[in-house]
């Protein structure tokens, strides 16, 4: 057997030693695990959207609010913004503290051009923080519309309409009964009666103007004609409006009766005189469809309504149903004439 010599054997021993005092004094330390990266979620809201639903309107400036918790110091947030399905702009902004755990950054935009606008939120995950993503959209309006415009501005018109009770259909296609919803929205709003759009009305829109002021709430299911306005409103018990429509009433050389009145017949489809389901309310005065529905106070007495409308208000309208007509400057006749008529 080969014996060590004294140098290898002391080196042996020292070894030995060590290996020892390795187990006497336990392992190494090892290092702590890093931390987990936080996790993050985001909030997305747009400010200055006005309206039901919210819209903006072309050229407007819309503010996009994020609020990212919990606040994550040196994080950055990429935003995309899609206008109908296509990139049209990318930002990375930074995440500021608000201070309370939170964070923030704010994105503004402005669309040059109608369509829904969607913001995108994305953060890439970091050894501080993990991956999250959100969104929110929004509707930017073109307001120059006329008969025979379609698409997303025109629903959103027919929205904000509908919102309001005027009676128009939701089919984002401007046609004749658009307009005539449109007439009647100017027409509770005082501006000029034209079937046509623009900024200042949807301006009003979004301040949510335009509604009708129900006079009689406590005549339940009722209807109110509203001869300075030159509509006619369908009011539920309670004072919820159902129904807006345009109408013509008396003109001055035979004015519509003013009073609370309650429908003590009807005659449906066409008769002699072309009165479209009418619902008298007294004496020959009727709520009737009628061919000519001008802007302005034409009839002999009776409340004309489009032939489109007729049959809708006379299926709502009952026997007995009250009948308030009234000017809201204290005019109109208190005097029933006989001859009374379309």
């Amino acid at each position: 057997m080969r014996v060590p010599s004294a140098p290898a054997a002391f080196a042996c021993a020292w070894v030995g030693s060590l290996l020892s005092a390795g187990s006497a004094l336990g392992a190494a330390p090892v290092p702590p695990p890093a931390a987990p990266a936080a996790p993050g979620r985001v909030q997305l809201a747009v400010l200055r959207a006005r309206g039901n639903p919210p819209f903006m309107i072309v050229g407007e400036r819309m503010i996009v609010l994020g609020t990212v918790t919990p606040y994550v110091g040196a994080q950055q947030v990429k935003l995309s913004v899609y206008r109908d399905g296509r990139k049209v702009a990318v930002k990375v902004l930074a995440v500021a503290p608000l201070g309370n755990g939170s964070g923030q950054f704010h994105l503004i935009y402005s669309s040059a051009s109608a369509g829904l606008v969607q913001v995108r939120a994305a953060h890439y995950a970091t050894s501080a923080q993990a991956q999250f993503t959100g969104r929110t959209r929004i509707r930017f309006a073109s307001t120059n519309l006329s008969e025979g415009a379609q698409g997303g501005s025109v629903w959103l018109l027919q929205a904000q309409l509908n919102y309001l009770h005027y009676d128009v259909p939701r089919d984002g296609v401007f046609d004749a009964a658009t307009a005539r919803a449109v007439i009647a929205y100017r027409k509770v709003t005082g501006l000029e009666r034209v079937p046509t759009t623009n900024t200042r009305i949807f301006q009003r829109l979004q301040q949510g103007a335009g509604g009708f002021r129900v006079r009689y709430r406590g005549d339940g299911r009722h209807v109110e004609a509203n001869l300075s306005r030159q509509v006619l409103a369908e009011i539920e018990p309670g004072g919820g409006v159902h129904a807006i429509f345009e109408m013509s009433s008396g003109k001055p050389s035979t004015p519509t009766v003013v009073g609370r009145f309650r429908v003590y017949e009807k005659t449906p489809g066409f008769n002699a005189k072309g009165m479209l389901d009418s619902n008298y309310f007294i004496a020959g005065y009727a709520i009737h469809g009628y061919a000519e529905v001008p802007n302005y106070p034409a009839s002999h007495g009776c409340l004309r309504v489009p032939i489109p409308n007729a049959s809708t208000i006379y299926a709502w309208v009952g026997p007995g149903t009250p009948v308030d007509v009234y000017d809201e400057y204290g005019g109109g006749s208190n005097q029933v004439r006989s001859n009374a008529g379309p």
